[in-house]
């Protein structure tokens, strides 16, 4: 086993999915610079993100639900996101898987830290006509600098319509 396995083997194999401490996992001491403030942010503090951010508006998204590196959002269906008959876009699923995981890292991270897409797969299942979407976004892995998770689109008559792996990174503060 090469060295750095060793010294962090037991830092990662140990953070399951969920577990309360999997934020402050990254470092071999155990410690993570980065880590969240004591507790998670409520799905009430994840829709007040939601609303003041201008260019989701037209989404028209809320969470449902939210837990430590889970979050739940509901892409309600609109006229303005479909697609010829009645069938919601793939840009609409995607932007909501997407805004799905952003939130998922917040309930580890806080709401503070900047947080931007690298790297998403969607992969297209089914259609969902004329019915709202729901995004269950996990984070499967939460480094000091990278995000990696999945989503799930479920619409509730369609049943899953989408799965996304997606990737973020840590943004550096903005220079001026």
């Amino acid at each position: 086993m090469p060295a750095w396995s060793r010294s962090t083997a037991s830092t990662w194999r140990g953070a399951g999915i969920g577990d309360r401490s999997r934020a402050r996992l990254h470092s071999p001491s155990g410690s993570a610079p980065n880590a969240m403030t004591s507790r998670s942010p409520s799905a009430q503090e994840l829709n007040a993100v939601l609303e003041r951010t201008p260019f989701l508006a037209a989404y028209g998204m809320s969470v449902v639900s939210c837990s430590e590196g889970e979050c739940r959002v509901l892409l309600p269906f609109r006229r303005s996101l479909e697609r010829p008959g009645g069938i919601v876009s793939g840009m609409a699923l995607m932007g909501a898987a997407d805004v799905a995981m952003w939130l998922a890292i917040m309930t580890l991270r806080g709401v503070d830290e900047q947080w931007v897409t690298s790297d998403m797969k969607s992969t297209f299942l089914r259609r969902a006509a004329n019915e709202n979407v729901v995004c269950h976004a996990r984070v499967l892995k939460l480094g000091r600098r990278t995000a990696y998770g999945t989503v799930d689109s479920a619409g509730g008559v369609s049943g899953l319509v989408a799965h996304h792996v997606v990737s973020y990174a840590k943004a550096s503060p903005a220079t001026t």
